[in-house]
């Protein structure tokens, strides 16, 4: 979502801050902007709405000079995406603040506000905030003191940086609810939303804590935790490469990430290690302990990671016998509920920083599971720090924002979780031999699903003018079905739903006509042929159908039928398979409608926001 880069320097920092904005992005954005503190003590600012490059024009133009500045990417919250709307905001002309998040209470504080003389030129919510500490300083000795005491006022999730030409060389920060890091330099520190932001001037980085606030300086740097006691948090020093991905030869990140599904699957089994248990991999022993002795898990996620926990509950219940419930995190957070005994909390985000799925962490009650487990990509994320045990994914970046190689390593890792539960379950070796065998060589069999590519390509075609869609798919792969449609209308616009094909016809079968293709998911599992029948149904419509099905399904191509096969796999690692195969279907559609695949519009990589 929203990206923030700040730097207290020694040295001019403009190309610094628009370097780490390139850097972020990837997230989806609609407007940038940087204000700067110059030699002399003069703020000065420039926002533009649209990318990046539009604010380095300006800039190559009309420079703005000064080693002291912010500057951040906006995703549109509060106001339509304007140059106006986009930050920084300044008041008084003397002070200026990013902010990522939401401000719940900002129209009592704006009213507050507009009572004591501060005039608003913005609809956002993120106004209020830099006229709060404008006016705090009024009362307060210094900046960070004048934004602690605004922080007590807020609710609502924020990540926020100030500067103030009343301290030409300090940024200071506030974080609740939205990630912020402290990047540690020699001679200069920066602040940032992402570390990536700032990989080309330090590798040594500092996550702030919920609650935290702290003082930048070029010379050294203040922490108080939310008791505003002075703290020290630990300097981490990231070694592996976070660099922005280079497209190579593909034309889009998404392509590229899809292609590099095998080897990212191959991290995230531990291949390239060779310790390839769950277990191991987690570096908990503790949570082998954990496993063996849990009856029940409650998954809670958001979006594309939900539909993994969709899979993972047929696995769990079906492969190892263990209760499995499944809950968007924006519902779950806020319902009564009741929970099972001996029940984990089990976690899913790509990002790690979802802001729902953290507050259904945050939220749980005391002793309401016997523990919680994040499945991550982002090792220092906050729901990887929060959470008692973590599994990192080790996707490596995803720069599109649709999500493909996030979600297919998110089910190879609860493939891996479910090979470690059968280990401690009343199930035979042959099983648990044969579970682990398929999930080894998953990588291969994801490598035969992409000479598909060229004739997924032809397909496409057929849906470039089209409307609408239909995903269908039975059992498992129902939410496969789900993840194929949600991919189709993120990139290409199409409106695209999926069904449990066994629904068509209680409300479903309305809508098929000539005009919209189905698109349904058959290997050859024991519910072929009711999905059989279901298709019939179709077809009596005039709907045009698309049946990815296993090369053994018995599927033919006829009239209004266009079959695709897909090599074949064992049965339960075809979720991960045909996924691939509406990722590529997704793409092709999206490049053939000439949409923006890798920032698609609206969306956003990481939601920070609720």
């Amino acid at each position: 979502m929203c990206g923030i880069v700040g730097a207290a320097a020694r040295r001019e920092i403009p190309e610094i801050l628009l370097e780490g904005l390139r850097r972020l992005e990837y997230r989806g954005y609609d407007s940038a902007g940087m204000a700067t503190i110059n030699a002399s003590g003069a703020l000065h600012v420039r926002k533009e709405k649209g990318k990046v490059a539009a604010l380095e024009s300006a800039q190559r133009e009309e420079p703005l000079g000064g080693s002291t500045g912010i500057a951040h990417t906006r995703w549109a919250t509060h106001g339509e995406p304007s140059r106006i709307n986009a930050h920084p905001h300044v008041s008084g002309n003397d002070m200026a603040l990013v902010h990522n998040g939401i401000i719940e209470n900002f129209a009592e504080l704006r009213e507050e506000l507009s009572a004591s003389g501060y005039e608003f030129v913005t609809a956002t919510d993120s106004e209020v905030v830099v006229h709060l500490v404008h006016q705090a300083l009024d009362q307060q000795p210094g900046l960070l003191a004048a934004l602690s005491s605004v922080v007590e006022k807020l609710e609502g999730a924020f990540a926020l940086a100030v500067i103030s030409s009343d301290e030409p060389e300090t940024v200071v920060v506030a974080r609740q609810g939205s990630p912020l890091v402290i990047g540690v330099g020699i001679g200069e520190n920066f602040v940032a939303s992402d570390p990536l932001a700032l990989r080309q001037v330090t590798d040594r980085f500092i996550y702030l804590q919920e609650g935290d606030l702290a003082e930048v300086h070029p010379s050294g740097l203040r922490i108080f935790d939310q008791a505003g006691t002075e703290v020290v948090r630990p300097v981490e020093h990231l070694v592996q490469t976070t660099d922005r991905a280079d497209k190579g030869s593909y034309n889009h990140y998404m392509l590229k990430e899809i292609y590099e599904q095998p080897d990212a699957i191959r991290r995230t089994l531990g291949a390239d290690t060779g310790d390839q248990g769950f277990v191991s991999q987690s570096q908990d022993p503790a949570l082998g302990e954990l496993l063996a002795s849990l009856q029940s898990v409650q998954i809670v996620a958001c979006g594309t990671s939900y539909h993994a926990g969709l899979v993972a509950r047929y696995w769990l219940e079906e492969l190892v016998g263990v209760h499995c419930d499944v809950e968007v995190a924006s519902e779950y957070r806020y319902r009564s509920r009741i929970t099972h005994p001996n029940t984990l909390l089990l976690t899913i985000s790509q990002s790690g920083e979802t802001a729902d799925t953290l507050a259904a962490l945050r939220n749980i009650a005391p002793a309401e599971f016997i523990a919680t487990l994040a499945i991550v990509n982002v090792a220092n994320s906050s729901l990887a720090r929060e959470s008692d045990y973590v599994f990192l994914t080790n996707a490596g970046p995803e720069i599109g924002v649709a999500s493909t190689k996030a979600f297919t390593t998110q089910l190879a890792a609860l493939l891996l979780l479910i090979v470690e539960l059968a280990k401690t379950r009343e199930i035979s070796q042959a099983t648990v031999a044969a579970l682990a065998e398929s999930l080894q060589a998953l990588p291969a069999y994801v490598e035969q699903i992409l000479p598909l590519d060229a004739r997924i390509r032809r397909v496409a075609q057929r849906f470039a003018d089209k409307h609408h869609a239909l995903f269908l798919g039975r059992g498992i792969h129902y939410p496969v079905a789900l993840e194929g449609a949600l991919k189709l209308k993120e990139i290409s616009y199409i409106h695209a739903e999926a069904y449990p094909a066994g629904e068509l016809k209680h409300g479903p079968l309305a809508l098929v006509d000539d005009d919209m293709p189905v698109v349904a998911v058959a290997p050859g599992n024991e519910l072929l042929e009711k999905l059989k029948s279901n298709l019939e149904e179709v077809r009596a419509r005039g709907g045009e159908l698309y049946v990815f099905a296993d090369a053994d399904a018995g599927f033919d191509n006829t009239d209004g039928v266009t079959v695709i096969p897909v090599p074949h796999a064992p049965e339960h690692v075809t979720p991960i398979t045909y996924t691939v195969v509406l990722q590529l279907l997704a793409y092709h559609v999206a490049v053939l409608r000439g949409t923006d695949v890798d920032q698609p519009r609206n969306l956003a990589k990481s939601v920070t926001v609720e």
